[in-house]
């Protein structure tokens, strides 16, 4: 059996916890027997990254080496990402979450990216590409007197063989993929995820630039540039395009924006080349070739107990010095500097290329998770100012000190080989081990592993239904939440299993409004709030910062075009934003047809609200009135001018058939698809539209509708593919924090 320290007597892991550790971390023999326990799994980790200290210096005290990273992770104060937890010690030995392949022009590197995405998905980590450089579709190909396919059919090849590779069972390939906003083929690219059955291992982002947004705020028109010949193609608005960006965005979640200018502004090796790619969820830019180590400090355990109170104080400052203990969050991010630079030494990287490029620029990720837990324990609500500038405090501290620790470990072990020219080369900082030290990276099962809330991203819910062997569900309850409720004596099992059924408590009256003001989900805060926290999280960021804003269905076009210049202009280095519903297709894509659930629909309520419009149809005067409940849509009604007749069954029957599949929860866009389009031998022109049937007329008036963000549907968080529970949307991936699945680690 493998030695574990006494310094920890006892990991204090959640029930949850243990079941994600079992699942998909822990050690199995050849029956598929577990063979590890939580302890012996840290102690692993911590031996194998700690040996790296004997490379520099052979007196040193592996050991207690080791025994200072156990402590750390058994604590649950820091984790490193994924790979490390499960391939530390063990033959594998592939650390890293996140890599950048370069795809050139030509079908030998295509498919040379396409074998190294393989091989690296095979060892557990997820890469992402630029597209940009492929010549578009229908270019000449000179060496066969051909024409091109384009970008797009390229990128199916990468996603079918993403899809081939199963990643050892613990983790899935992912995939992202970035097109310039000046290719050709731009406008497919975009549009390219609204057809639910492709790209479903990718992520999709549109690399932004800062002259487009100039171009997009003086309305002018826009070059597309065939990147082979460096000519232009055709011009069209700015506007237009990023109107087609929000729309699909707006439809589907994606694409998401990364602001190529400002990422290479921050560029801590400019002499090596632009930066023109990130991993899977975006929070890491890289070089072609580059990977990144990344880990995260549980900042929950970094607040005193107890917190003193917010409004005694003049200043946040003044506040976190007595509410933060920032001695031990010092000591911790030392440490976890150390940590992940050794993790660069141990690594065994699955190609020469990488390994090349990692040890040459050196690295590193560490950011935070439990942010929201730790503001629920100083009392502070979310989105908030006082909230905006504990993020900006503690990030401060967090940048400035990582710095520190890694010139310390520079001047120890000599800087990283690219320093030459790089952004440190200055007499101010001599020494500097790693390119980078911060990302705010999407914590996925780490944080389900830590007990506390996901990276900086705000609680998803209060309390969720957790799916059990032999299909049983158990009632989860925030522990901080169920805590307050015991204090002041409104717990009850009545009121979990309430609180378990819906995404927010800001309407249970049952709980006092204090407690609700600060136990405050992603679901209650405004989209300005999340990217007002995730650009103050970025000001004292190398990279970049996984974040999710999310948005409720009702949510309007323009709120996501708002939304995506915001961003901009506050600095962030990208945007991912979420629509509630707009993915759930995709969710559930990998069910197997036998296990999708029959439905029954919720029952009519007694009051709804709505709107009549009439609209022409060849029949007559068409009159269609839609009634919302507070979950959405919930009936449509339609009437001809005139009763009677065979066309007038023909619409209640069509009418009543739309009014059960949405309460029975089918998404809006769908019943449209279905029935736009639909002809009759009369077609007509209505306010510019032709109308060519009576379905398509009550088609286009429920478009018309549900795109003005006036009726709210269903808050449905999707289906984990695996055991059927939520699933949350986090930083452009998905996470189940029932069984620890996740689509990008």
């Amino acid at each position: 059996m493998t030695r574990i320290p006494p310094t920890v007597k006892s990991l204090e892991l959640s029930s949850n916890a243990l079941v994600v550790l079992k699942k998909r971390y822990l050690k199995r023999d050849e029956k598929g027997e577990v063979v590890e326990s939580p302890e012996e799994l840290f102690w692993r980790v911590a031996t194998a990254v700690a040996s790296a200290d004997g490379k520099f210096d052979p007196s040193a005290d592996v050991d207690d080496v080791a025994t200072r990273f156990y402590n750390m992770m058994a604590t649950l104060k820091f984790l490193p990402n994924s790979p490390t937890l499960m391939n530390a010690g063990r033959r594998l030995g592939q650390l890293s979450a996140c890599f950048v392949l370069p795809v050139e022009d030509s079908i030998e590197s295509i498919f040379e990216a396409v074998k190294h995405t393989a091989i690296i998905h095979k060892s557990g980590g997820g890469t992402g590409f630029s597209f940009s450089r492929i010549r578009p579709e229908n270019d000449k190909v000179l060496s066969t007197q051909g024409i091109s396919s384009g970008p797009l059919s390229f990128m199916t090849v990468f996603d079918v063989a993403t899809e081939t590779i199963k990643q050892g069972g613990t983790r899935r390939g992912a995939n992202m993929g970035i097109l310039r906003v000046d290719h050709p083929d731009i406008e497919k690219f975009i549009t390219c995820k609204k057809d639910p059955e492709k790209f479903n291992n990718f992520n999709i982002s549109v690399a932004i630039t800062d002259s487009f947004m100039e171009a997009l705020e003086k309305d002018a028109d826009w070059d597309l540039v065939n990147p082979r010949t460096l000519e232009r193609v055709k011009r069209v608005g700015a506007k237009k395009l990023f109107d087609m960006i929000v729309e699909s965005a707006w439809e589907t979640g994606e694409p998401g924006l990364i602001f190529l200018d400002t990422i290479n502004r921050g560029n801590p090796t400019p002499r090596e080349g632009e930066i023109e790619a990130t991993n899977p969820c975006g929070e890491q830019p890289l070089l072609p070739y580059e990977s990144c180590n990344l880990g995260s400090i549980n900042l929950s355990k970094m607040v005193k107990t107890p917190a003193p109170d917010v409004n005694a104080f003049n200043n946040v400052g003044d506040f976190l010095a007595r509410a933060i203990d920032f001695s031990e969050l010092r000591e911790t991010i030392w440490e976890a500097v150390h940590f992940l630079d050794n993790v660069i030494e141990i690594n065994r990287y699955p190609l020469t290329e990488i390994e090349s490029k990692t040890r040459a620029n050196r690295k590193i990720g560490l950011g935070i998770m439990g942010f929201a837990d730790a503001l629920i324990k100083l009392k502070v609500r979310y989105d908030t100012g006082i909230a905006e500038k504990i993020a900006g405090e503690i990030m401060s501290f967090i940048q400035s000190e990582s710095k520190a620790a890694s010139a310390h470990l520079g001047e120890k072990r000599g800087n990283f080989p690219n320093y030459s020219g790089s952004v440190y080369d200055n007499p101010e900082t001599p020494f500097m081990r790693n390119a980078t030290t911060t990302t705010i990276a999407p914590t996925g099962t780490i944080s389900i592993i830590a007990g506390c809330s996901s990276g900086i991203e705000p609680l998803f819910a209060v309390s969720y239904e957790r799916h059990v062997l032999d299909g049983q569900k158990l009632i989860e309850i925030n522990p901080q939440f169920e805590q307050v409720a015991k204090q002041r004596g409104f717990a009850s099992e009545e009121l979990f299993k309430k609180i378990s059924e819906k995404s927010s408590i800001r309407d249970i009256e049952e709980i006092p409004r204090d407690v609700r003001d600060i136990f405050v989900t992603a679901h209650d805060i405004s989209p300005e709030w999340h990217i007002r926290i995730q650009a103050a999280f970025q000001k004292y960021t190398d990279n970049a910062v996984s974040k999710t804003i999310n948005f409720p269905f009702t949510a309007t076009v323009e709120d996501v075009r708002k939304a995506y210049i915001m961003a901009y202009e506050l600095g962030c280095k990208g945007i991912t934003i979420y629509r509630d519903r707009s993915r759930a297709k995709q969710v559930l894509t990998p069910l197997k047809r036998d296990k999708y659930p029959l439905v029954e629909p919720r029952p009519r309520p007694e009051r709804t609200v709505g709107v009549t419009e009439r609209i022409t149809t060849g029949c007559g005067k068409l009159y269609v009135t839609i009634n919302s409940d507070e979950y959405g849509i919930c009936e449509v009604f339609a009437q001809m001018g005139k009763a009677g007749g065979c066309a007038y069954s023909q619409i209640e029957a069509t009418s009543r058939l739309i009014s059960l599949a949405l309460r029975s929860g089918v998404k809006v866009e769908y019943i449209v698809k279905q029935l736009m389009g639909i002809r009759c031998p009369s077609p007509v022109w209505h306010n510019g539209q032709l109308v060519v049937s009576c379905s398509d007329a009550i088609a286009k008036v429920i478009n018309n509708y549900a795109k003005t963000g006036i009726t709210p549907v269903l808050s449905e968080m999707g289906a984990c593919p695996e055991c059927g529970a939520a699933i949350e949307h986090e930083g452009g991936c998905i996470v189940c924090r029932s069984c620890g699945f996740t689509r990008c680690g």
